[in-house]
């Protein structure tokens, strides 16, 4: 009995021993296993940290590598033609002035096509004539050369324009002559032009570029600060409404035809029913053209001339982008710029280019188009 009591207590004793040891196996697999998963945990946590650093190091390099675009380069536009020049300084140019003459015997003229404004208006007996500005461009034959007008003098006024010309009417001299233009009459200048010897006096005077600007420089005329007319990029209408314009200034030998050509958006220019052509350059080619409607009278000076209205305002036909625009042309005052607005008062930027102006006499002439 007493050996029964002992071994049952040893196997109770025997059972509790292995009962603990199973404990302690059971808590080593569980510590075993949480330490294993928070080892899993960590390497996975270590593992994405990495490639997260690597893709904000990819992206920032990536970032690091785009250039800079440059900025966009400032654009110079000329004052007298609205078009794109080389840089700041050549918007300073200096303008010079021209007086051509367009009787038949003048034709073919040089120097006409390679311009910047030019102002068609008659200046005796119905006989047109051209007071042609230049800035950037520069020919090297220009004329026949003639004489001035005084409306000549208040349309040059606003470009602050040299002005090239063979004598003129009294009233054109005594104001060009008053020490408040910058005058270049061939009288006072005549090294600076030439006579050709194959037409004959008067029709036969001429110049260039590389005279006038050299006799602008010697004068100290080396830069022109006006205000030009408003400009804008052109804009071609799909549905032209006025490709055939015939201009009336006086008769058959001066009016005028101008034909629209989509493709360059420019007016071939026509006059006493023939293309009319520089000597040099081929066909006249305005990208705009403005019938300027002016009163006209006659007055006695040194002889009967032409009196032009030329501060004020009147009607305007402006012709461009294959399109007939109606205006109304305003210029308040002598040194004031000639300016166009629509019918409701704004202002119509004219395309950048040549730009023709005929000046168009209010009792005879006529504008029509189609």
């Amino acid at each position: 009995m007493k050996l029964f009591t002992r071994l049952r207590r040893l196997g109770s004793h025997v059972h509790q021993r292995l009962f603990k040891h199973r404990l302690v196996i059971i808590a080593a697999v569980i510590i075993v296993a949480v330490s294993g998963g928070g080892t899993t945990y960590y390497l996975l946590s270590q593992k994405q940290n990495t490639q997260a650093a690597t893709q904000t190091t990819n992206t920032d390099q990536t970032t690091a590598v785009q250039p800079t675009p440059p900025p966009e380069p400032p654009k110079y536009y000329s004052p007298l033609t609205g078009k794109l020049v080389a840089d700041e300084a050549a918007t300073h140019q200096a303008v010079t002035g021209i007086m051509i003459e367009n009787s038949p015997d003048a034709r073919p003229q040089s120097g006409l096509k390679d311009s910047g404004v030019v102002f068609e208006a008659i200046a005796e007996g119905g006989i047109t004539r051209f007071l042609v500005l230049y800035q950037q461009e520069k020919p090297q034959m220009i004329g026949p050369v003639r004489s001035l007008r005084l409306y000549d003098v208040d349309w040059l006024a606003a470009f602050n324009t040299s002005i090239g010309h063979v004598g003129g009417s009294a009233m054109a001299l005594s104001e060009i002559r008053n020490g408040s233009y910058r005058d270049i009459d061939q009288f006072f200048n005549s090294a600076s032009y030439w006579r050709s010897t194959d037409r004959y006096a008067p029709h036969n005077v001429y110049t260039s570029f590389a005279k006038l600007d050299a006799l602008n420089a010697a004068k100290g005329y080396t830069s022109s600060s006006f205000t030009g007319f408003s400009r804008t990029d052109a804009q071609p209408s799909a549905a032209p409404n006025a490709t055939n314009i015939d201009i009336t200034i006086s008769s058959d030998l001066y009016n005028s035809n101008y034909i629209y050509n989509p493709a360059t958006n420019t007016y071939a220019r026509s006059q006493a029913g023939a293309p009319h052509t520089d000597r040099e350059s081929g066909q006249i080619t305005p990208s705009v053209v403005i019938a300027m409607r002016v009163d006209e009278t006659t007055v006695f000076e040194d002889g009967w001339r032409e009196s032009i209205s030329t501060i004020g305002s009147g009607a305007a036909t402006i012709f461009q982008n294959g399109t007939a625009v109606n205006a109304t042309w305003h210029k308040s005052s002598k040194l004031g710029q000639i300016t166009f607005t629509d019918a409701a008062g704004s202002d119509i930027p004219l395309v950048r280019g040549q730009t023709w102006v005929a000046a168009v006499p209010n009792n005879g002439g006529d504008v029509t188009w189609k």
